[in-house]
């Protein structure tokens, strides 16, 4: 009886370290898996922060432009109604001459 009970104690025992070992093998293939999908993460954290910094610029460069168009519909305006000033003037000087 008592060689049977250390017999199946060691059976129970080798089970016991096998269950352990394949424990120990899906815990260090979850933890492979991890450190990947964290590698993974801190890429994609960096390339967001790049497009943040990118986006911020091109804001930047956008209201420039905008501005720019702004001040040269300003001029334009300007520009066109001294045209048209001139052109009455030009008009006005013309006239006389025609009708003398």
């Amino acid at each position: 009886g008592h060689e049977q009970l250390l017999k199946m104690m060691e059976e129970r025992m080798m089970d016991v370290e096998q269950k352990l070992r394949l424990v120990k093998r899906l815990l260090q293939d979850k933890v492979n898996q991890l450190k990947e999908q964290l590698s993974k993460n801190t890429k994609a954290d960096a390339m967001v922060k790049d497009l943040y910094v990118e986006n911020a610029q091109l804001l930047k460069a956008l209201e420039m432009t905008e501005q720019r168009q702004k001040t040269a519909e300003k001029k334009n305006y300007l520009l066109e109604e001294k045209i048209a000033n001139l052109n009455k003037i030009v008009k006005n000087l013309a006239s006389p001459s025609f009708t003398s």
